[in-house]
């Protein structure tokens, strides 16, 4: 086809083009408008959506003629949550793989794990959470599969920053016999070499991977500082960030030396790596998981990992509210496990105001979006939550989710989800997205 014939320009240009579904202009009554950032609500204000974004936010703002008016006069209006270490396309279970997830992988193609993202991700969004930052261990791509779907405009759910497959030196997390060493691959890649390094870190890159994940530590032959500076090179071509899944305190320290953006797991940190995160500015990512009656750790467990999050906190090391909740728990719902980790923020005893900001401002930042998406500021994409309770008084009142909106799309309103809005039977938003 010639690029000089007019039909032709005109079919790209509209493939190129999202197409603005329902874009209807809306004026949204808040009672009380939340600003993470600063700790503090306004009360009486007005938020005004059009095509998916924010155009104004004010007490004194006139709701455009013909805008469809949502009350939310009786609640708290919040920016969106994060959750910023997750595994979506990753449910493993007591029955039958005994929560093995080395069986899960065995057991569940990425075809299925697919399918399971896409229904996290909805009850992800249904607890408040439109951004989760996805960290591999989702079979060959299906976190990228999940992420298209969304920004094409396929399926609801939440704004997806995902690594596609974690790398590491040989053998990633797993320690396979000899003769199913071929089971690593999709859940890891081998690189053990600088030539590795960067052929996986392009790998990941050419199939869709928004931020890169490195195992730091999974095995004794770890990465050294060295090795891990050059993902971060490599990474950083492409305007990419490196988080380091550690184990150990050495490993920490390799990477904290090697500059990392984020350090996932709380397991190796003590005083002296959290000091020198502060200093460096790398992200602490814990994952640190509250007790339960179901899936749980020991107490004496627990109790180092609320002692460790209380030690960064005094520290002023940049956290994130992370879970890396990838099981499944009989009657709840994915959505509902992640919420359930502020129990362990409480036990920590930090602030409420705190809490949320950890789990909005600083959320949007380790996923590098903060620019982008995620605060409630005109021109950027209209996601918000709204709930009846103060978040700035009771943390606890995230735990009741009755209004999401998302890219100006009302998801759920009056606590019932109202999807179907974001269902299309074509990349509304333009098939280029990838």
């Amino acid at each position: 086809m010639s690029m000089k014939n007019p039909l032709v320009r005109l079919w790209i240009a509209a493939c190129a083009t999202p197409l603005l579904i329902g874009a209807q202009t809306i004026a949204i009554r808040a009672g009380h408008l939340i600003d993470p950032e600063t700790g503090t609500a306004a009360a009486g204000q007005i938020i005004v959506v059009n095509a998916g974004k924010f155009t104004a936010i004010g007490a004194n703002v006139a709701i455009p003629p013909g805008a469809e008016v949502i009350d939310l006069s009786q609640y708290y209006v919040s920016p969106g949550l994060v959750d910023a270490h997750n595994h979506l396309a990753l449910t493993y279970k007591r029955d039958p793989e005994n929560n093995s997830y080395y069986l899960t992988t065995v057991l569940d193609s990425t075809a299925i794990r697919a399918v399971q993202a896409v229904s996290n991700g909805i009850t992800m969004m249904s607890s408040g959470f439109t951004v989760v930052r996805d960290l591999g261990n989702n079979g060959n791509y299906a976190d990228t599969a999940h992420r298209v779907a969304v920004d094409q405009g396929w399926v609801p759910g939440p704004t997806m920053i995902n690594s596609g497959i974690i790398i590491g030196p040989m053998g990633g997390q797993f320690f396979p016999v000899p003769e199913r060493e071929n089971l690593v691959y999709p859940e890891y890649l081998d690189a053990d070499t600088p030539d590795e390094i960067v052929k996986a870190v392009r790998k990941n890159i050419l199939f869709g991977a928004k931020v890169i994940k490195i195992c730091v530590d999974c095995k004794s032959y770890g990465y050294t500082a060295d090795e891990m500076k050059l993902f971060v090179s490599e990474a950083a071509k492409s305007g990419l960030k490196v988080a380091g899944h550690v184990q150990t305190h050495e490993g920490a320290l390799r990477a904290i030396e090697a500059g990392i953006w984020s350090i996932e797991h709380s397991i190796g940190l003590d005083d002296q790596a959290h000091k020198l995160m502060a200093q460096k500015g790398i992200w602490r990512v814990g994952t640190e998981t509250p007790i339960s009656d179901y899936y749980s750790p020991s107490q004496a467990r627990f109790d180092q990992m609320i002692d460790g999050m209380k030690n960064a906190y005094a520290n002023h090391v940049k956290m994130a509210f992370s879970t890396d909740a990838d099981y499944y728990i009989p009657g709840m719902t994915r959505g509902q496990i992640v919420i359930d980790f502020l129990r362990s923020w409480k036990a920590a005893g930090i602030p409420a105001p705190e809490i949320l900001k950890i789990m909005t401002v600083n959320g949007y930042k380790v996923c590098d979006i903060y620019d982008r998406r995620g605060p409630l500021k005109v021109g950027l994409p209209a996601d918000l939550i709204a709930m009846r309770g103060n978040p700035l008084e009771n943390i606890d009142a995230l735990r009741e989710m009755p209004f999401v909106m998302k890219d100006g799309l009302v998801f759920k309103r009056d606590g019932v989800m109202t999807p179907e809005k974001f269902f299309h039977s074509g990349p509304v938003n333009g098939w280029r997205v990838r």
